[in-house]
Parts: C-alpha cells; structure tokens; sequence
C-alpha cells in the first residue's frame, strides 16, 4: 500500500465525489477510481459506498474489523 493511494482516498473521502477529488489531486477520474478498488481488493473490502449519480458517496460502515 502506498501513501499515495491513502492521500486519494482522504481526498475522495473529504470531497465525497471521485471526480472532485480527481479534480483536486490533478488526475483523471478513471485513474482514480481504478486506484481506489485496487485498494479495496488489497484490504479485501469495500471502502466507499458510491451513490447514484450526482449523488455524494460515503464511507462505508465497517463491522468487526
């Protein structure tokens, strides 16, 4: 895991849209997401719950980990 997929994903996080936060880190928003489920497969779960569109997406809720 690299630092740098963690700043992408406290930038999604922080900006609840991959595209806002693709748009503040200067990155394309196919990268991005491509960067953020390769991280959820590395931890072997889902990160962010992603909304319909134009809808915010937000963490997802994590039990017992």
């Amino acid at each position: 895991m690299e630092i740098r997929v963690l700043k992408y994903f406290l930038a999604v996080a922080k900006e609840e849209s991959i595209s806002k936060a693709a748009e503040v880190l200067n990155i394309t928003q196919p990268t991005l997401s491509r960067q953020l489920m390769d991280l959820e497969n590395e931890l072997k779960t889902k990160l962010l719950v992603r909304g319909k569109r134009n809808k915010k997406l937000h963490l997802q809720m994590m039990e017992n980990f």
